[in-house]
């Protein structure tokens, strides 16, 4: 089951923070660089983030996977992180989690993420829910994030509609 959570709940932050250690280190190994800047999160800072967490909880309440998104510019949603617990992965909670976030949030015209572009796991993932790359950069050398785009259909329609 899919839920917001609080992150005022300590035994959810310590969750989402260990969760965040372990599949940021292996997005790290895969992209080729020692730190990625979740791995410099401590409980306190992901508190203070700005973020909205989602997760999926299995029977136990245990998580295992979180999206987050915040609104960094009006018209888009950035998916500010995404996280699958490894002994979870391939399961479909990756698209779960994005699919909550399209439903949640349908009036959005834009969904921006942006991931390593050796992450093919997450690559593919974004592909599949419909997102294009729209921009590859190089942040340290031989590493590079590719940005992707998923333009929300119905909302750009109603909003050309609107238009005429």
């Amino acid at each position: 089951m899919i839920r917001q959570c609080s992150l005022q709940d300590d035994d959810i932050v310590r969750q989402i923070w260990s969760l965040q250690h372990i599949a940021y280190r292996i997005e790290a190994e895969l992209i080729g660089v020692k730190e990625l800047p979740p791995l410099m999160d401590t409980l306190e800072s992901l508190r203070r983030c700005g973020e909205t967490f989602y997760a999926e909880f299995d029977e136990d309440d245990e998580i295992q996977g979180v999206v987050a998104v915040e609104c960094e510019q009006p018209g888009t949603l950035t998916i500010s992180r995404m996280m699958v617990h490894p002994a979870y992965a391939r399961q479909g909670i990756g698209s779960h989690l994005l699919e909550h976030v399209f439903s949640r949030y349908p009036d959005v015209p834009l969904y921006i993420v942006s991931t390593g572009t050796r992450n093919e796991p997450a690559v593919k993932l974004y592909r599949k829910q419909g997102f294009q790359p729209v921009e590859a950069f190089e942040v340290t050398p031989g590493v590079e994030l590719t940005t992707f785009h998923r333009h929300n259909v119905d909302r750009t329609i109603a909003s050309a509609g609107e238009v005429h």
